[in-house]
């Protein structure tokens, strides 16, 4: 008579192969999304990511902003209620400083302001060296696209001194 033996795995054990799991089906399909909504719930638009061999692309399509420029953020929790707070700080895994001028950052949540016109609509592609679709993006408690109603001043840490959020976005596969 064969026996099968199934090994019995300890919660520490389970969590680490439950990331390798997520890890791997993050690289499988090397794309996610983020729907951006306004406080009051108003879609204005949506961003996609895809993996490259560089980093991550980000391709944002976005109307309805008010004119200006704002800050543009990965941050480090999927939840999206307004005021957007519950998003929690820049996603930093890393544990850097802010900012692109900071000699100790930056955060791989940190990209360029976006410059919206008087039309309120703007189409950018953003590439962040620093940011992977992997299971540490894509932990259990996810992550979200922000933008600020003012712009990042790329080095006051710990988020750019880039004011109150007006848009967020839950990444999803």
């Amino acid at each position: 008579m064969l026996k099968s033996y199934m090994p019995v795995m300890g919660p520490a054990l389970m969590a680490a192969a439950a990331l390798f799991v997520a890890a791997d089906a993050a690289d499988a399909t090397g794309q996610a999304s983020a729907a951006m909504m306004n406080a009051n719930g108003e879609s204005v638009g949506s961003v996609t990511l895809r993996a490259t061999p560089h980093g991550t692309l980000l391709h944002a399509k976005l109307e309805n902003l008010p004119p200006g420029a704002h800050a543009f953020h990965i941050h480090a929790a999927g939840v999206c209620e307004p005021p957007f707070t519950s998003s929690g700080g820049h996603f930093n895994p890393d544990g850097k400083k802010h900012g692109f001028d900071s000699a100790e950052g930056m955060h791989a949540g940190d990209m360029p302001n976006i410059h919206v016109p008087d039309s309120g609509t703007l189409e950018i592609e953003v590439l962040n060296t620093l940011l992977k679709l992997d299971a540490t993006l894509f932990d259990a408690d996810g992550a979200a696209i922000v933008i600020h109603d003012g712009p990042d001043d790329y080095v006051s840490d710990p988020a750019g001194a880039a004011g109150p959020r007006i848009a967020c976005g839950v990444i999803t596969q």
